[in-house]
């Protein structure tokens, strides 16, 4: 087989599997736009036959539907910052800084990798149930603030920091905190980044645990609330279509907007430590 052949097949491999992958996308949005009952035509059609906003305008004005956004927003934002913090500190601790029982540490949170996180679904409901964090912002946050994953991602990347920069730091007179703050976080761009994508994406996609810590449907993340109305509005596929691009929309947005260091984050990790 001629190399110009075998190029002509892997291509055309690829994008087949690229027009399957996005086809459901793709009608997605095409259906968010149709007419009210359009969708459920047989066949059903693949382009609306005069495309509206209709969908949108019920789905903000009558569905409350931007409260959702803005809540999910909230969440995210908020739960990606902490968890950026928290992670980097403790990955960076693990990596440079020498204390008493370090490796044992850290061996013991590899594995709770193991453990599935429904297990501890329960347990962590109870303790925000005394601490009165049930129904509340706080309480969606509090299981993202740090994971043994982000901690170990920044930790394989904090262990290609020359360990005589730091030291040539700490002779100059540097603090413990200033080296973190000017010296390692400038190193660590890339795989914040990375973080800070897996957060961001995993709080603003998580259907569980809003669901059994949120019971005011006014603190309804866009899973739960969609999840809701998918519900109330059983044969309005157009509306829920709509709704699901809603969902979508901005964090596709945000992963092809930081795309190109996401992936530096991931090839550098995996290569450096």
């Amino acid at each position: 087989m001629s190399p110009r052949l075998a190029r002509a097949i892997v291509n055309g491999l690829m994008i087949a599997l690229a027009v399957v992958s996005l086809a459901p996308l793709l009608w997605m949005l095409s259906v968010s736009f149709m007419q009210p009952g359009e969708a459920a035509h047989f066949p059903p059609p693949l382009l609306p036959a005069a495309p509206t906003l209709h969908n949108y305008h019920e789905l903000f004005a009558r569905a409350g539907m931007g409260r959702y956004l803005l809540n999910s927003a909230m969440i995210a934002t908020a739960a990606t910052l902490i968890a950026l913090m928290l992670n980097t500190m403790a990955g960076y601790a693990f990596a440079k800084l020498k204390f008493a029982g370090r490796e044992r540490v850290f061996r013991l949170l590899l594995g709770a990798l193991i453990i599935p996180a429904q297990v501890t679904m329960m347990p962590l409901f109870l303790m925000l149930k005394q601490m009165g964090l049930v129904n509340t912002y706080a309480g969606a946050i509090v299981p993202l603030m740090a994971s043994v994953f982000g901690i170990f991602l920044v930790r394989q990347y904090a262990r290609s920091i020359p360990d005589e920069l730091l030291e040539a730091a700490r002779i100059d007179g540097a603090s413990e905190t200033r080296i973190f703050f000017q010296i390692v976080l400038p190193v660590l761009k890339p795989i914040l980044v990375t973080l800070a994508i897996f957060v961001f994406l995993g709080a603003w996609n998580d259907f569980m645990w809003p669901l059994i810590v949120l019971s005011d449907s006014g603190h309804f993340t866009l899973p739960v609330a969609l999840a809701s109305l998918s519900r109330e509005h059983v044969q309005d596929n157009e509306m829920m279509m709509a709704g699901s691009v809603v969902t979508v929309l901005p964090v596709l947005i945000l992963f092809l907007a930081l795309q190109r260091y996401y992936l530096q984050g991931l090839l550098v990790g995996s290569v450096k430590g």
